[in-house]
Order: C-alpha cells, then structure tokens, then sequence
C-alpha cells in the first residue's frame, strides 16, 4: 500500500470529509434522489481533490503516490466491476423469462385480511431478493400493497413498515444489490462470503420483523376482499407463467452452495434465465426486438428472439401489461443500468485511495481506535459511525464506502475476519437509511408511498432491530473468530 510518510493532524484529515458532506448535502438538495446520477460523483471528486491539495501543499506528498495508490485500489475493484455488469444481465434476463413475474403470481394469492402485513413483508422481501432493488420494489408492488392495506383499513404506516422492512431485507440479501456488492467490495469480502455471513443477524431480525406483523394481523377484523386479480391477470395475459422457471433460481442456489464464484454464479443464471426465456417468453423478446406488440406482429423468428435477448442483457426493456403498475415493475435496464452505480464506486473508490495515500484515513482511524477496547466496542463503534454517516452524507452508498474505509485497518489490526465489517456495515448503513427524512432512500421512498419518514419509522422494525441485532451478536461472539495477524 502506497502511503506518505507523515500522518497528518486529525483536524486536517478530517477537511476532506467535512467538504465531502457539505458537498453532499448540496448535491442533494439540488438534484434530491437523482443526485447519484452524477451530483454526489463530482462531490467525491472534489473531496479527493481537497484531500490531495491539502497533502501535496502541507506535507510535501508527491503526486505520484496517489496515482499509484489509486492505479492499486482501482484495480481491487476491476472484478466487482464485472459483477456489476453480470447483475444488469442477471436482473434483466430473470424478470424477461417470466421467473420473477411467475413468484409475483403465486405469491398475491397467499395473501388474505388477517395476514396482509406478514404476507406484505415477506412478498415484498421475495421480489426485493430477486429483483435485488428495494427501490423498484417499494415503487411498484408496494405501492398496490399500499393500495390494498388502505381499502383494508389497514394504517398506512403499518402497511408502509411492513413494504419497507421486506423490501430491505431482500435487498440487503440479494446478490443482485448494489449495495451488498458494494459492502463487499468496499471490505475485501467475497460476495457470497459477506451474504452468508449476513444471516447469523438478517436472518434472526428478519423473523422476529414477521412474528411482529403476523401477530399484529391477526387482531385486524375486516370482511374487505383482497383484490389481486389485475395484477394477476395483467401478468398471466403477458408471461407464460410456469414454475419450471423457478429452476433456474434453483440450480442458482445450488451453485451458490457449491461455492462457485461469484462472476460465474451470475453469469450462468444469466444464460439459464436467457434459455428459458427463448422457451418459454419468444412474443415478449420480440415485442423487445421490434418495439411493436406481438399481437400486432406475429413475427415471432429465431431472430427477433435473439434480438430481445441481447437488449435484455445490456439495454433498458419495456413490455405492456395493459397496468401501469406491472409496466413499471417489469421494466428492466440491463448492464446499462449499472452505469451510475460503477460510476459512483469509481469515484468512492478513488476519494479512498486519496485517503489511504495521504494517510488521512489512518489519522482518523487512530482517534477512533483509541476508544476501542473490545469486540462489542468495536462493533457498536462500526454501527454508530455507520447510522451518523447515514446522517450527515446523506446517502447510503458513500456511508458504505466511508464505513469501509475508516474501519478496514482496525478491523486488520484487531485481528477481525473482513466479513465482520461487511456485515456490520450492511446491518447499520444499508438500512438505516430509509429512516432519515433528508436521506436519498428516505426522500424517495416517503415520496413514492406518501407516508412521511417519520410516520414509517416506529413500524420499519427490521431497519430498526438490524443495527441492534448486529452489536447482540458481537456481545454474544457467535460465529466470530480472530484470525492471525
């Protein structure tokens, strides 16, 4: 690791930081929830501009040792790049082949009155888990759970803890998230490493989230019928719903317990998902290829399918339901999609090599080691600093990515294994975000489901019991092990 020789000041390693969430804060207020698209990559920029500024002007660092710390990290970084782009196949051809909408229709029909609010959380943990987006998922079923809920009688903050808790519980969990990718690639972690290790805390708050909504349910009385049936009929009139496409999730899951690496795991369900799709979905690939419905054109080639294969996997689809709502769930954005998101991990990544070169992080990192005295301390210590960065920057991907880095070498030095911190991160800063009102995941799901932050918060049970669950386990020591330094 390159470094410089000195190690600034804390007040002077902590510029780059305060710049970095001024920055923030202003992209965000000038752009809201599309400031990923761009505003808060120029803010990470400036902040490793202030940082490398602030280095070469006080303590003489050249320039060459920031370019070949951030030629290193961006290396690190290369395959989680290709994951990314695998994730955009993976999303993209699961949805098309009808195996995402084939669970969203049999999974509506399980729901009745007393048990819509577990039956909420866990379809929306389902889809959210597939999909690998709390944000498509919230946007999209949610809103027609919330729909459902309010003709129930049902309060909409309940309804909205219930969406919110099973979207991030799926989101956190699935290997299609860029959230997950990121707190694993921020680490060091292998994907499947991090997920796994995930469970010993997801898992338990997630069970615990359900018990809550089921017994709340059952004291619910009310004779409204659940209608679902524009829901399934929008999507049994578009797909050939079959569940032997849920044999590709399963030979996915099959793999992933074999331990076969991540980029292959993806990339194999990708062309799974693609053949079951030729099979079983050739009028909505051509719809895709053509742009004209296939009941219009009945022109259903070999060519045409291959087409609408190829823009699945790397382009933005569209299909028509004749729902506004399934238009918008099914819709899918391929490798194109993960454009801003390795974008944003670019410049995170290149604002930490600045960081790390200057020694910036480790200056903080000492302050912070200093009230380090055991595993819960430092675990606690991890979840805090995660919720405040959640706070202060005001987006969930640069609290992951600054979490990462200001704890990756006291994690090191304290002889802790990296999926401890990946975990830890994904407990404190991946969900606690949806609870702060000026947050870029607050902000947006508050608009989508137009339940106020703070009406929501008291009922997100599992972005309220994760960070809790995560320093309960550390008290606990299950599964946690040093490892030698």
């Amino acid at each position: 690791m390159i470094k410089a020789n000195t190690i600034p000041h804390p007040l002077v390693a902590i510029i780059p930081v305060v710049v970095l969430i001024g920055l923030l804060a202003t992209a965000i207020t000038l752009f809201g929830s599309d400031s990923l698209s761009g505003g808060s990559q120029i803010a990470l920029l400036m902040g490793m501009a202030v940082c490398i500024s602030l280095s070469m002007a006080v303590y003489r660092v050249p320039w060459q040792t920031f370019e070949q710390q951030i030629k290193a990290t961006l290396g690190e970084v290369s395959i989680t790049l290709l994951i990314l782009l695998c994730v955009g196949m993976l999303a993209g051809s699961w949805m098309i082949s009808g195996i995402v909408p084939t669970l969203i229709y049999y999974g509506v029909q399980f729901m009745s009155p007393q048990f819509f609010l577990v039956s909420s959380c866990i379809i929306c943990a389902i889809v959210s888990l597939l999909s690998g987006s709390s944000w498509t998922t919230i946007a999209t079923i949610g809103v027609a759970l919330l729909g459902i809920g309010h003709a129930l009688g049902i309060s909409e903050a309940w309804t909205a803890g219930a969406i919110i808790s099973g979207a991030y519980f799926g989101d956190k969990m699935s290997p299609l998230s860029d959230t997950t990718i990121l707190a694993s690639s921020a680490t060091g972690t292998d994907l499947f490493v991090h997920i796994r290790y995930m469970m010993y805390t997801t898992v338990p708050t997630f069970l615990i989230t359900i018990t809550i909504f089921f017994i709340t349910g059952l004291g619910k009385t009310t004779g409204v019928e659940l209608h679902v049936s524009e829901y399934t009929e929008g999507l049994s009139r578009t797909f050939n719903i079959s569940l032997w496409t849920l044999l590709v999730p399963l030979l996915t899951g099959v793999l992933i317990a074999r331990r076969v690496p991540s980029v292959i795991v993806l990339f194999a369900s990708s062309v799974m998902a693609g053949i079951v799709a030729l099979i079983l979905q050739p009028h909505i690939l051509s719809e895709i290829a053509t742009g004209t419905s296939p009941i219009v054109n009945a022109n259903l080639s070999v060519v045409n399918s291959i087409k609408g294969l190829a823009i699945t996997y790397f382009g933005a689809t569209a299909v028509d339901t004749g729902n506004a709502s399934l238009n918008e769930l099914i819709s899918t954005s391929g490798m194109a999609g993960m454009l801003n998101t390795i974008w944003l991990i670019l410049c995170a990544m290149c604002f930490g090599a600045a960081m790390v070169a200057s020694r910036m992080i480790e200056s903080i990192t000492c302050v912070i080691i200093r009230f380090v005295r055991n595993r819960i301390s430092l675990v606690s210590s991890t979840v805090g600093t995660g919720i405040f960065l959640n706070i202060t920057t005001g987006d969930q991907f640069i609290s992951i990515v600054l979490n990462a880095d200001i704890y990756k070498e006291v994690y090191k030095q304290e002889g802790y294994e990296t999926r401890l911190l990946s975990r830890t991160t994904e407990d404190a800063a991946t969900v606690t975000s949806v609870l702060i009102p000026w947050n870029t995941c607050g902000m947006t799901q508050s608009t989508v489901l137009g339940v106020p932050t703070l009406t929501y918060l008291p009922y997100c049970f599992f972005n309220l019991l994760s960070p809790l669950m995560s320093i309960i386990v550390a008290a606990i020591g299950w599964k946690i092990k040093k490892i030698n330094v």
